[in-house]
């Protein structure tokens, strides 16, 4: 019978095993198997080779792993199998969820790590229906293996799992993404009858990536560039670069550009709240982010238009925005681009085009920041959020490991520390691990009343769609995990 599973009551694992051309036909023995349960699958197969079904049987394996959300072993017969009529090369996979884990096309053993945490973490958030509408009886057969304390982990983990590592296929995707983003903004406008919009500029790579968004989408509209309203708005800590690639970048565009400094409205501000300028805490910062927001928004009431929102994925995760000021627009179109990302995209377009090229490189080499803080005595950028937060390269690996394959504290740390050997000392990856869980789980009441943004990837914070997050949720669990390490 066709109808077993063999599950491991250690690990979790359960086997359901196909024959060579079960794989091939309309709908597989292995498709069955996972809704009964397997998630990893095997094939014993004598497939023969001929011109160009190397690829096809590949394709084959991988999008069938993909289909079931599970593991698959793929091992076929060898050279030595046959010298007649037929040749088999011993073309053996293992894949997962989509991906190549190893591969031969000799009589080789080949070895790879299915994790199964992620493989069940997508069948709990992705699956229609795996094992409701399935009605055929399946026989069980458990058994036990040998508990294993600890394996040495031997397993590719991708320290930017948000940007390819070839830099073509990362341009290409880039420039995708910018065009998902355009397309999501030029479509709200279309609908809405709006031919405006207002962005506030301040010359650091969120802003810049908002307003080439911006101007892609009045190019796929037909809109006048001149629509575009942006404004730059100078503060206590705004220094001399970053204006001045702000002014330039706007020229570049040909977008309708305004300058409105904000020193005077927060200090006014600052009195009627009874606050000490020279007090440089959380309401000295959050006032300026606020009086921005404000300007913005009577702006788009002035002009008609809408105010499109910049900050990114990652700020959001870690709720590194100021709510109602920053955090609130009519539409935010960085809303699901993580910040490793943001700056690869600005890059691409600076890659592309000639014009834009020096100022959009001198953004990316800008630390970030949101210069609410005045500048250093050289008048450089003395507020830098990554020595506040941590590195951005790290929260965006937590970011990913966590909310798409679903892995615990433990298990992050652990691949964290070999992914990041020799770059980070395991001490820090911890501190910003802790820092990363206690923002999270404490911020998310900003994203609960996220405004509207367009969806590039499969990691998206939205309450609408895609992360259900009471606002009062706790970090308990996941901080006594952490503080066992």
């Amino acid at each position: 019978s066709n109808h077993i599973v063999f599950k491991d009551t250690t690990t979790f694992a359960c086997l359901g095993v196909e024959i060579c051309e079960d794989l091939w036909v309309t709908i597989p023995v292995s498709s069955t198997h996972a809704l009964a349960g397997a998630n990893v699958l095997c094939n014993l197969s004598a497939s023969n080779e001929i011109i160009s079904k190397a690829n096809y049987r590949r394709n084959l394996v991988k999008d069938q792993s993909a289909k079931c959300y599970a593991g698959y072993v793929y091992a076929s017969a060898g050279p030595t199998e046959s010298s007649s009529d037929l040749v088999f090369s011993g073309h053996n996979l293992i894949c997962e969820n989509g991906a190549i884990l190893s591969e031969t096309k000799t009589d080789k053993i080949i070895y790879g790590q299915i994790d199964l945490d992620h493989l069940n973490h997508d069948r709990l958030h992705y699956k229609t229906s795996m094992q409701d509408l399935f009605h055929v009886n399946y026989t069980t057969v458990e058994f036990t293996s040998k508990p294993i304390e600890e394996i040495e982990f031997d397993r590719y983990i991708d320290a930017y799992p948000f940007v390819p590592n070839n830099q073509d296929e990362r341009i290409v995707r880039c420039l995708e993404i910018l065009h998902i983003q355009a397309q999501g903004l030029a479509t709200r406008l279309s609908k809405i009858h709006c031919k405006d919009v207002v962005i506030g500029i301040s010359g650091g790579l969120d802003s810049t990536l908002a307003l080439l968004v911006c101007h892609e989408a009045f190019k796929i509209n037909n809109y006048d560039s001149k629509g575009i309203h942006a404004i730059t708005m100078p503060g206590f800590g705004t220094t001399k670069r970053t204006k001045s690639n702000a002014q330039i970048l706007m020229d570049l565009l040909h977008v309708s550009s305004e300058e409105i400094s904000i020193v005077d409205g927060v200090n006014q501000h600052f009195k009627d709240i009874h606050h000490n300028p020279e007090v440089h805490n959380i309401t000295y910062e959050n006032s300026q982010a606020r009086e921005r927001t404000q300007i913005l928004m009577d702006l788009s009431n002035a002009y008609n238009a809408i105010v499109v929102g910049t900050g990114d994925l990652s700020e959001l995760a870690l709720g590194w925005c100021t709510y109602n000021g920053d955090h609130m627009s009519m539409y935010a179109v960085n809303a699901s681009v993580p910040k490793t990302l943001v700056r690869y995209i600005v890059e691409s377009v600076a890659l592309k085009d000639e014009i834009l090229h020096d100022v959009l490189m001198d953004i990316c080499d800008t630390p970030v920041s949101p210069e609410l803080l005045p500048p250093d005595k050289n008048g450089k950028i003395a507020q830098k959020t990554e020595e506040v937060l941590g590195s951005y390269d790290l929260h965006d690996f937590f970011l990913y490991y966590m909310l798409r394959c679903g892995f615990e504290p433990e298990k992050i740390y652990r691949i964290a520390r070999k992914t990041f050997t020799g770059v980070y000392e395991d001490e820090v990856i911890l501190k910003w691990l802790k820092t990363f869980y206690r923002r999270f789980f404490a911020q998310q009441f900003k994203r609960s009343c996220l405004p509207d943004g367009p969806k590039v990837g499969s990691v998206a914070v939205s309450p609408r769609g895609d992360l259900r997050m009471p606002s009062d949720a706790c970090v308990k669990l996941w901080r006594e995990e952490l503080d066992q390490l």
